[in-house]
């Protein structure tokens, strides 16, 4: 059957004719979390795969973060957990760059036997977010940022991690040491892999900082024209990342707040609008004068902020992130060149005039991110919402007062999330329902659990 994907025979045959030595590949199908979830099929298997999608079982997109059935979703006994079709995403077939023997990688997107979108699937909650916006002759572009930590292997004597050791002479460092320069030497042969990996899937990866945390650092991506690609970007990225970390030794982590005195890492989400001939409609037709459009796109995401935090910050230890003072939004703030809000407008030139998310963490899926994101901008467009007034200096300082329209903590988001009209409608309803159901499944689990914590304080003491 024709691919609804928009997948084509010719691109595997192409990928199999340039790249000879390759043996098997890794089909990988993202969740409501952002896991990848799949099977690695052998090269002969390829052109198969494209012919006819793959048969993978619906409660694939029913599982919490370990991996486990949640009933809750309605995908799995309650469909027979029968199988939907998996298709692969055109342009997403790449070599994976030091494998042995060689592997590729191709990403998927779920489907109904009849070629109909599977709408528990994220991507494709994206893609109807993409398609609204086009039929206002609107099309999104983006990029994301990447933070994570390098760490050890091994914990330190309290049972805690700890910072990677540089790969290249071993030596320790506890320091901050905040943007400099020497201190990414020391990790140079591993950046010099992520670089080699994300060149052979053409990725568009840029710059990387040390950050505001021993082990932390950040990478840039280029900013894409198709913001579907963009989240494309960013969930292979993760993934290349975490496989050179292990190949050199170190762990790649991706939690919102692994170290509990340092701040946490952030995965910002950079957005404009280009109108059919390609200009930025956040570009101001006067100097000194917000276009309109921008600050309704502000006023959407500001509005719907404190409902869709669910998405933004995900897991229990998300909520660890949001500390004042610790580079993690607290309040549903909008300021210019201003890192102490939620939505920053970057200074700079007019025409590359933006909107920077800043409150999803790294633990986020991008998928779900951008979708909720960008139906946030529709609303703010089509109500013409105000923003309020613009934040200027301490945004953590001014957020006085107003952090109380914000869910303050896990199990309030997952109830504002569960409520919300606006969600339902950003992700789509069976989505809606998958990713709460999961939410809650893992609050509760979280919930029940008794920690080393509650040993310390309560063990002798009560």
């Amino acid at each position: 059957m024709t691919s609804p994907s928009g997948s084509t025979v010719d691109e595997a045959r192409a990928f199999l004719d340039a790249n000879p030595d390759i043996e098997a590949f890794d089909i990988v199908l993202t969740d409501a979390n952002g896991v990848g979830r799949g099977k690695i099929i052998r090269r002969h298997e390829l052109m198969g795969l494209y012919e006819g999608g793959r048969h993978l079982p619906i409660s694939i997109l029913g599982l919490d973060i370990t991996g486990e059935d949640v009933h809750e979703t309605g995908l799995i006994w309650d469909s027979g957990d029968g199988d939907m079709r998996a298709w692969p995403i055109p342009g997403t077939l790449k070599p994976l760059h030091g494998t042995s023997p060689a592997r590729g990688q191709v990403l998927m997107s779920m489907f109904h036997l009849d070629g109909a979108p599977m709408t528990s699937d994220p991507r494709l909650a994206l893609k109807r977010q993409v398609d609204r916006l086009a039929e206002k002759g609107l099309y999104p572009a983006g990029a994301f940022e990447l933070e994570f930590f390098l760490l050890s292997n091994e914990r330190d004597g309290d049972g805690k991690v700890q910072p990677a050791r540089a790969v290249l002479d071993g030596r320790a460092s506890g320091k901050t040491e905040v943007y400099s320069v020497d201190h990414l030497h020391g990790m140079e042969p591993l950046f010099s892999d992520i670089y080699a990996a994300a060149k052979a899937q053409g990725i568009p990866a840029e710059t990387v900082i040390s950050e505001y945390a021993p082990g932390q650092y950040e990478l840039t991506l280029r900013y894409r024209k198709d913001v579907m690609q963009a989240a494309d970007d960013l969930l292979m990225l993760k993934r290349l990342v975490r496989a050179q970390a292990r190949r050199h030794g170190v762990t790649a982590c991706f939690m919102a707040k692994p170290i509990e005195k340092y701040a946490g890492s952030g995965m910002h989400f950079h957005v404009s609008l280009l109108d059919r001939d390609g200009n930025n409609v956040f570009t101001e037709a006067e100097e000194g004068t917000w276009e309109p459009k921008l600050l309704h796109a502000l006023g959407g995401l500001a509005e719907t902020m404190a409902e869709s935090m669910l998405v933004f910050a995900p897991h229990a230890n998300s909520w660890r992130r949001f500390v004042s003072q610790s580079y993690a939004p607290v309040a549903p703030t909008w300021g210019v060149n201003n890192r102490s809000v939620a939505l920053r407008v970057p200074a700079g030139d007019a025409r590359n005039r933006r909107i920077e998310h800043r409150p999803s963490g790294v633990d986020a899926n991008p998928y779900l991110v951008a979708a909720t994101i960008l139906a946030g901008i529709s609303k703010g467009l089509e109500e013409q919402l105000d923003p309020g007034p613009e934040t200027s200096g301490n945004g953590y300082e001014q957020a006085e007062g107003t952090e109380s329209v914000m869910p303050p903590d896990w199990r309030s988001a997952i109830e504002a999330a569960k409520a919300s009209e606006f969600l339902r409608e950003a992700l789509g309803h069976d989505l809606h329902h998958t990713f709460t159901a999961i939410k809650e499944s893992e609050y509760l689990r979280v919930a029940r659990t008794v920690s080393e914590l509650d040993y310390h304080l309560y063990l002798h003491e009560v």
